[in-house]
């Protein structure tokens, strides 16, 4: 008998010893699911735009741009949890997502969409004849990226609407440094002679 009691405390002991342990592990699960979602909100608010021009770029739809940017931080929210990267490297991960978004958008939709740039509005509230040139070099420049390999967009993309560094580019791209300053180089040099 007095045995059966002396293992019965031990029990209650190590479960009541579990169930702190437990309760210890869902705070800091709780704790670092809070700071995983405002590392998120924050880079949402910074790369929100940057996303959204690179999208663009690819994709010529504003409004599918945003909604997949969206995506892009949906996605970083879902898989904070496996991230294994420093905190500097963040701003990377979230354009590596956002190309592979791209990818995927281009899979599931088989063909490039494109966009009439009368149907483009500016909010500027310049003149017309301002406007209208304006409008002219966007559909030059839309055409002219049309002409470029799918990297050259990409670059692009990244370097001047999103606004990374071509270190940045690379790592996102996956390439060297030195390949993306050379698919940048020609990138522009095609678009000068097509413009």
């Amino acid at each position: 008998m007095e045995g059966s009691v002396y293992c019965g405390t031990i029990l209650r002991a190590d479960s009541r010893a579990e169930e702190t342990r437990r309760n210890h592990l869902n705070e800091k699960c709780d704790s670092e699911t809070k700071a995983m979602e405002s590392v998120i909100a924050d880079l949402f608010e910074e790369y929100y735009d940057k996303v959204v021009r690179y999208i663009y770029v690819r994709i010529s739809d504003q409004p599918e741009a945003e909604d997949l940017a969206g995506e892009v931080f949906l996605k970083a929210l879902k898989s904070m949890g496996s991230y294994r990267g420093t905190v500097a490297q963040l701003r990377f991960w979230i354009f590596k997502i956002a190309r592979n978004i791209v990818i995927d958008h281009y899979r599931r939709k088989g063909m490039r969409k494109t966009v009439n740039i009368d149907d483009v509005e500016i909010t500027d509230h310049s003149d017309v004849e301002e406007l209208a040139e304006r409008r002219l070099q966007i559909g030059q420049l839309e055409k002219a990226l049309k002409q470029l390999t799918g990297a050259q967009q990409e670059v692009i993309g990244l370097r001047f609407f999103a606004g990374l560094s071509s270190a940045e580019t690379a790592q996102v791209m996956g390439k060297s440094s030195g390949a993306v300053r050379e698919m940048q180089c020609d990138a522009i040099r095609k678009l000068r002679t097509l413009m």
